[in-house]
């Protein structure tokens, strides 16, 4: 498999206050929301406001380093970070499963941006900034769609690998799976890709969010990407001469739910809804039990 890359950059505001909690064994958490716009041009020439709304965990040490900074609901800060794939037995029976970002460093911006008041209370900056460039191996063989529309949607399921040493300078390995939606001529470019190629995928983080067959909300969060570059098979170092590629597609403006269901190795869900309609009530307290003990 490629060697995995896995880079998240966000600038927005916290859309409400942030919490620091422990694990049982006693590991420090610190999460916040942070909540921006991206501001895109539709594919009918049209401006478009896109919000977003994503959970980002700080581990340790620097969890309660961060507490001490005591920002609040509306400050500005940059995130640099990584996509976390976790999955835990629900209380409730079955597997839940969640993506979110995994934070190696916050900064308080110096400025007060422009700030939106959302209907759930909370708050998100005009503008901002959400990228993530992920290099991985397609899980499955997509298949290429079209919405009704006329729009070309292609759904990748990507495996993007994980290695570090633990406390006792043991190799550890994780394998983090991300769903990647391509769309109309990007999607229509890489439609030849198989399982198990790698890939690069350069894109923006969005919230969805839907209802189960019980009526519970449930929300993912997934990788719409505006550039993939297919890798030469069997590469493992950086420098790879690309088999494959698609320029950067064009902005794209919401679709009707239904049309961006993406491939992915987690079970079966319902069409989820787009996240141009996703406000701060949705999705925000779907998260790990408190009891879930999480690694570094």
């Amino acid at each position: 498999m490629a060697r995995g890359m896995n880079h998240v950059f966000l600038i927005g505001v916290l859309a409400r206050e942030a919490e620091l909690r422990y694990t049982p064994s006693g590991t420090a958490v610190f999460e916040a929301t942070i909540a921006g716009e991206d501001h895109i041009i539709g594919s009918d020439g049209q401006p478009r406001k896109l919000p977003w709304y994503h959970r980002v965990s700080i581990l340790g040490k620097p969890a309660e380093w961060q507490a001490e900074r005591n920002l609040k609901a509306g400050d500005a800060v940059m995130v640099e970070g990584s996509v976390e794939y976790s999955q835990w037995d629900a209380p409730e029976g079955g597997k839940r499963s969640m993506v979110r970002v995994k934070a190696q460093r916050m900064e308080q911006l110096g400025y007060s941006p422009e700030l939106i008041q959302d209907a759930g209370g909370g708050v998100r900056m005009s503008g901002g900034m959400n990228e993530v460039i992920l290099i991985g191996n397609v899980t499955r063989d997509p298949e290429l769609r079209y919405t009704p529309a006329g729009d070309a949607v292609l759904g990748l399921g990507l495996a993007v690998n994980e290695t570090w040493n633990d406390r006792q300078g043991q190799k550890q390995e994780k394998t983090h799976w991300i769903d990647v939606t391509l769309w109309r001529d990007l999607a229509e470019r890489m439609k030849d890709l198989r399982k198990g190629d790698p890939v690069l995928v350069q894109g923006r983080l969005t919230n969805e969010a839907w209802t189960d067959r019980d009526g519970n909300k449930r929300n993912t969060t997934k990788v719409e990407a505006s550039r993939v570059e297919a890798l030469a098979r069997g590469t493992t170092t950086q420098g790879s001469t690309p088999t494959r590629s698609a320029a950067p597609a064009p902005a794209r403006q919401p679709v009707a739910a239904g049309a961006s269901r993406s491939s992915s190795p987690a079970p079966t869900r319902p069409t989820p809804t787009h996240s141009g309609g996703l406000d701060i009530d949705q999705g925000l307290d779907d998260h790990f039990p408190p009891d879930e003990d999480l690694p570094f």
